[in-house]
C-alpha cells in the first residue's frame, strides 16, 4: 500500500494543496514551504495513534488560525490521501464499498466518470482507498473535534439520517486505528529528541513494538505493579525511609483517622499505576569507551536520532518492511555524511514506500530524478509534483548526482564550463559582497555552480535546470564555430546565458585583471611547491610580459585542485581590479534573484526542447 495522492484544506500554513506521490518520495522545496506541514496532514489521517492525543488539534492548525467564519460558524479543515497498491489481501479487508477506481496516469478517479467503470482492467488503472481526517470546531462543547474516515463519497449519497449527516464527517464511515494499522505509516519527524518516541507513553514507538511483538503486554503491565508492590525488602523499609514513615505515622496520628499497623503510611516505586509507569519507565544505554549504562538522553544527538532510527526499523521488520510507508523529515540532522547515506539507502531499499524531506546532498543523492517532487507555494496554496522527466536523461542526472543533489537544493543554478570557472565565479562574488555596495553573494542569494564537461555543454542543462523549477544562469567560452540551432533552442530556457568574447578563462582574467595585480599574484604563487617550474616567474619581468606569463601559469595549473584563479582574485581589493565581464555576469544574476518568486517547476509532458 502506497500513498498516490494527498489533498489539503486550511491545515495550518496552506489554505488549499495536493501533492503527487511516487513509490518513493523526495519532497525538495525551500524553508518553510510546507514539506514538515505534509508529513504532519499524512500523520493525521494514517497515524494509528495520532488521535489519541490530546487535543487532536488546536487553533494554531487551522489555517490563519480562522476555526470560525465571521459568523461564527465553524469552518472544517479536511486533509484527503489517496492510497494504492492494494494488496488482494488489503484490497479483500477493506471491502468494495471503500475502494474506487484510480487512474495512476491522471491521478484522479474514473469510476464517476462517463464509462469509467469499463476501464478497470486497462493498464494504469487500480484500485483506490480514500480517506480523510476533518476537524472543526464544537461550539457546544468550546472544544476542538476531528476524526478519520473512509472518503467514498457514495456512503453520504446513499444516507439520508439528518442527524448523521450534520455530524463530524457527514456520513462517513470510520476509518479505525486498526484500519491505519494495515496502512503501516511511519513518521520520523526532525529535531525528534526522543523524550517521547523512546519512553512508554502511549503511541510512543517502545510501545508499538510490544504492540507488534505478540500477546502480553497488557499482563505485563500488572505483573510489573504486582512486582513493585511486593519488593522484598520494600522501599519504605530501608531504615531511613523506615524511621520517617514511623514518624509520619505517629504525627498524623493526632490529625487523621489511619488504618491499623506500620502498613499504614508507605513508600513506592511509583504511583503504581500503568500510565505513571508509562511516564517514568526509561531506556538506559552504555556506549563505548564507557561500559555505564546512562538515560538515553544522556546521549549525543546523534546517537538518540539512530537509535530513534533503530526502533523504526524493529517496527518496520515486525509489520512487514515492504507494507511500510515510511516518512522522514530530514534525517541529516546530528549525523555524518556516511551515516546519512546508509540512513537512506536503509529506507530506500527496505521500505513498501518512503516519503522524505532533506536539506543535505548526501541523502538527495540517493533518490533517483523519478523519485523527486518539487515543493512550492502560490500565496496559501500548495502544489507538489513529480518533475519532467523527459528533460533528464537518467545516464545525465547519474553522471552528476552529487553536483544534482546541490542544485536541487538551491534557488538557482550557475552553469560553467569548467572546474576553473566553478573556483572564479565564487572568489569574484566574494570580493563583490566586500566592496560593492547592495550586492548578496551567491550563496546567500541561493545559487548554485555546477560544473559542465567541457566546451559546448553549458547550453543543454538550461531545459534540466527549468525541469527542476529553478532560476538558471549560462556561461561559456567563446564559440569555435556557429551556435548550433538545437543549442540556440536550450539556450532560450536560461533565465541569462553570457557567451565570453574569449576563448578561455584564463584570458578574460589576464585581460581583464590590471598588470600589478597579475604581477603581485606571480610573485606570490611563485614561491608555492606546486608552481610549474616550466614557467619561471623574476621580479625583473617587463610589465608587458606579464599576463602572458600569468595566462600560462593559470592554464597549467587549472581547476580547483591548484585554485590558482581563486588566489588571483584573492589578489583584487577594488571592484575596478575585476574583470568586468565576470562582474556583470554576477551582478545581472543579483539584480534578477532579488526580483524573482520561486520559480514553478514545469508539468510532465510540456512543448519544450528535446531531452538531454
Amino acid at each position: 500500500m502506497k500513498v498516490s495522492s494527498l489533498r489539503i484544506g486550511n491545515f495550518r500554513g496552506i489554505e488549499s494543496g495536493e501533492i503527487a506521490f511516487t513509490p518513493h518520495t523526495l519532497l525538495v522545496g525551500g524553508n518553510n514551504v510546507g514539506k514538515s506541514t505534509v508529513c504532519e496532514a499524512l500523520d493525521l489521517v494514517l497515524g494509528p495513534e495520532r488521535l489519541f492525543r490530546r487535543p487532536v488539534i488546536d487553533e494554531h492548525d487551522f489555517h490563519c488560525g480562522q476555526y470560525v467564519d465571521p459568523e461564527g460558524t465553524p469552518i472544517e479543515m479536511r486533509i484527503d490521501v489517496v492510497l494504492t497498491d492494494l494488496s488482494a489481501e488489503e484490497a479483500r479487508r477493506f471491502g468494495d464499498q471503500h475502494l474506487r477506481l484510480w487512474d495512476y496516469r491522471t491521478r484522479r478517479f474514473i469510476d464517476d466518470e462517463p464509462g469509467g467503470a469499463a476501464r478497470a482492467n486497462d493498464e494504469g488503472v487500480g484500485w483506490g482507498l480514500p480517506v480523510c481526517f476533518i476537524g472543526r470546531y464544537d461550539k457546544e462543547e468550546d472544544d476542538f473535534i476531528g476524526d478519520t474516515f473512509f472518503a467514498h463519497p457514495e456512503v453520504v449519497a446513499d444516507d439520508t439520517d439528518s442527524e448523521r449527516l450534520s455530524a463530524l464527517g457527514g456520513g462517513l464511515s470510520s476509518f479505525r486505528r486498526h484500519h491505519k494499522r494495515l496502512a503501516g505509516y511511519v513518521y520520523l519527524r526532525a529535531l525528534r529528541t526522543g523524550t517521547r518516541a523512546l519512553s512508554l507513553q502511549r503511541g510512543s514507538l517502545l510501545d508499538t513494538i510490544l504492540h507488534l511483538g505478540g500477546e502480553g503486554s497488557a499482563e505485563m503491565w500488572q505483573e510489573t505493579l504486582d512486582h513493585l508492590s511486593s519488593l522484598e525488602p520494600a522501599i519504605g523499609d530501608i531504615p531511613q525511609l523506615q524511621a520517617v514513615r514511623e514518624s509520619l505515622r505517629e504525627r498524623l496520628g493526632r490529625f487523621v483517622n489511619l488504618a491499623a499497623g506500620q502498613d499504614s503510611t508507605a513508600f513506592f516505586a511509583s504511583d503504581l499505576t500503568r500510565q505513571h509507569l508509562r511516564e517514568v519507565v526509561r531506556l538506559f544505554i552504555a556506549t563505548q569507551p564507557s561500559n555505564h549504562p546512562v538515560p538515553y538522553l544522556r546521549q549525543g544527538t546523534g546517537s538518540i536520532n539512530l537509535l530513534v532510527f533503530a526502533l523504526l526499523t524493529i517496527i518496520a521488520d515486525l509489520k512487514d518492511t515492504h507494507s511500510v510507508i515510511f516518512a522522514m523529515e530530514e534525517p541529516e540532522i546530528a549525523l555524518p555524511p556516511h551515516t546519512q547515506r546508509r540512513v537512506t539507502r536503509y529506507v530506500l531499499q527496505q521500505m513498501g514506500q518512503s516519503i522524505v524531506t532533506s536539506h543535505s546532498g548526501p541523502v538527495i543523492e540517493q533518490f533517483g530524478p523519478e523519485s523527486i517532487v518539487m515543493v512550492h507555494r502560490d500565496g496559501a496554496k500548495l502544489i507538489g509534483a513529480p518533475i519532467n522527466l523527459e528533460k533528464i536523461k537518467p545516464k545525465t542526472y547519474s553522471t552528476n548526482r552529487r553536483q544534482f543533489a546541490e542544485s536541487i537544493l538551491a534557488r538557482g543554478v550557475l552553469v560553467v564550463e569548467g572546474s576553473t570557472e566553478a573556483v572564479v565565479f565564487p572568489a569574484v562574488s566574494t570580493v563583490l559582497e566586500r566592496v560593492r555596495p547592495g550586492y548578496t553573494h551567491l550563496d546567500f542569494s541561493g545559487v548554485s555552480i555546477f560544473t559542465c564537461n567541457g566546451d559546448g555543454d553549458v547550453d543543454r542543462y538550461g531545459p534540466i535546470f527549468k525541469a527542476l523549477g529553478k532560476n538558471v544562469y549560462g556561461a561559456c567560452d567563446k564559440p569555435s564555430g556557429p551556435t548550433p540551432t538545437d543549442a540556440l533552442a536550450n539556450r532560450a530556457q536560461f533565465d541569462h546565458f553570457w557567451e565570453s568574447s574569449e576563448k578561455g578563462i584564463e584570458l578574460v582574467l589576464t585581460k581583464g585583471i590590471p598588470s600589478d595585480i597579475l604581477r603581485n599574484f606571480l610573485a606570490d604563487v611563485s614561491t608555492r611547491a606546486d608552481y610549474p617550474s616550466s614557467h619561471p616567474y623574476s621580479p625583473g619581468i617587463p610589465d608587458e610580459d606579464v599576463p602572458a606569463l600569468a595566462g600560462k601559469v593559470l592554464k597549467a595549473r587549472k581547476g580547483e585542485a591548484y585554485a590558482y584563479a581563486a588566489v588571483l582574485i584573492g589578489h583584487c581589493k577594488t571592484e575596478a581590479d575585476l574583470p568586468s565581464d565576470l562582474v556583470d555576469v554576477l551582478v545581472a544574476i543579483d539584480i534578477h534573484m532579488a526580483a524573482q518568486p520561486e520559480v514553478v517547476p514545469e508539468e510532465q509532458g510540456a512543448n519544450e526542447p528535446d531531452e538531454v
